[in-house]
């Protein structure tokens, strides 16, 4: 069980997210962000902004940032870690000396890790056995949350018992967490909207209206469910907002990085001049080539997603799959394609 309070939660990761879940946390308890950047942890500490990810939003004062990971994480009484999946092993391995056992060890990333295809919370426990491995997803766009505007996140971890108790430390004002206990959905919900936000955004590149990126989006969410429920999660969580808000805000946001990605390849830019265009991480682009691979072994048809893989492969491009986003021949609602 959590202890009585304060807390100690550490974030790992001083990217928009997590330099933001910090922040909003750190009202309530004392919250350590753990960052690699020296020059990043001494503005944090003395500026109190992370102008690199956030500009000049102004972060709580109580927050505090370290370069030491060890130190962040010692007798700390969860975990929260908010690096893109390809360094969350990495991470996650340099805080085993000190991360102690018992705790929540939360995902705050929003992809699969190439080669093993696991999900984050796989990791955990793979690597965290004794910890309880959970995820922290939803509609949060960073720059609004940090600004203090209203939104709402989803809790689930594998032991809804601690769900429960760190719900009302990671409630903050106008940042409400909900709990959940389809630790799967939740997880895939957040990994798979991504790609449908990149469809989207060639469709906006390409002078799209709004009824082509309602009809994807709600083609898209039909496509993640169907994954999603192959794959172990719950169909309702997928209506939720670790499906259908998480959705909304990533495929319509101009904040979104999934959706720049799509406007970008609609410009007709290669997906490498784009990435290394960008200092924060698309994870449609990486987690696309998985989510593909676990849909042909489950023999679920994804048609908006693999078109997208299709552009990020170079096998085709934005305008020559665009007719095809909304593609085959209607049949029922129900069906795929």
């Amino acid at each position: 069980m959590l202890p009585v309070k304060p807390y100690k939660i550490a974030v790992l990761g001083g990217g928009s997210w997590g330099t933001t879940t910090a922040s909003v946390i750190s009202r309530q308890c004392h919250a350590v962000l753990w960052a690699r950047d020296p020059k990043m942890v001494e503005e944090i500490n003395q500026a109190h902004t992370n102008t690199r990810y956030l500009g000049n939003a102004a972060l709580h004062h109580k927050l505090t940032a370290s370069t030491d990971i060890q130190a962040t994480v010692h007798q700390a009484d969860a975990v929260l870690i908010a690096v893109p999946s390809s360094h969350f092993r990495e991470v996650l391995a340099s805080t085993l000396p000190d991360l102690p056992q018992g705790i929540p060890v939360i995902s705050l990333s929003k992809g699969l890790e190439k080669g093993s295809r696991m999900r984050m919370t796989e990791i955990i426990r793979d690597l965290a056995p004794g910890r309880i491995a959970g995820v922290l997803t939803g509609p949060n766009l960073a720059r609004e949350i940090v600004a203090g505007q209203a939104a709402a996140s989803v809790l689930a971890l594998e032991e809804h018992k601690a769900a429960l108790a760190l719900q009302p430390v990671l409630n903050s004002g106008l940042f409400r967490v909900y709990t959940n206990q389809d630790v799967i959905g939740c997880e895939l919900g957040g990994v798979l909207k991504n790609i449908i936000a990149i469809a989207v955004g060639m469709g906006d590149g390409l002078g799209a209206g709004d009824n082509t990126r309602a009809a994807l989006i709600t083609r898209g969410l039909a496509e993640m469910s169907r994954l999603g429920v192959a794959l172990g999660g719950k169909v309702e969580t997928f209506s939720g907002l670790a499906g259908m808000g998480d959705m909304i805000a990533t495929c319509t946001s101009p904040q979104s990085r999934n959706r720049h990605v799509g406007m970008e390849l609609a410009k007709g830019l290669s997906i490498e001049h784009i990435i290394d265009s960008m200092h924060m991480v698309a994870e449609g682009v990486k987690s696309a080539p998985t989510v593909i691979e676990l849909a042909k072994e489950k023999n679920i048809s994804l048609p908006i997603s693999e078109d997208v893989y299709r552009v990020i492969t170079g096998e085709s491009n934005a305008r020559g799959v665009y007719r095809g986003l909304l593609r085959v021949t209607a049949g029922a609602e129900s069906e795929p394609g």
